[in-house]
């Protein structure tokens, strides 16, 4: 993972993790499909108005956890899944081998 600044920082905000709760499971609206939603479904599905939007999946785009792909006017945004296994593996060597805490213990 050669950006793991870029990726938390992208991660950090409501707004951003909405986004991408939505791209992980896109509901086909106007033009989105199966895999990828476009632009103009972010807008009413969110409730933010479209600069708004637009500044957040730049910022998602240049962390690399989403795909843009543009056709005519419209962009369609993805997510780039094998950035979220890079991050996932990043997390867990991180975490070493540290024993996976009880259900029931107390939070640190």
């Amino acid at each position: 993972m050669d950006r793991p600044e870029a990726i938390f920082r992208a991660l950090s905000d409501p707004a951003r993790l909405r986004i991408l709760r939505a791209l992980a499971r896109p509901e086909t609206e106007c033009c989105s499909t199966a895999d990828q939603v476009c632009a103009c479904d972010l807008e009413p599905l969110l409730g933010l108005a479209q600069p708004t939007i637009s500044h957040h999946m730049k910022l998602l785009t240049d962390a690399g956890l989403v795909e843009a792909r543009r056709s005519g006017r419209w962009v369609y945004y993805r997510l780039d899944r094998e950035q979220f296994h890079e991050l996932a593996g990043w997390l867990i060597a991180m975490a070493g081998n540290a024993p996976a805490p009880s259900p029931l213990s107390p939070p640190l």
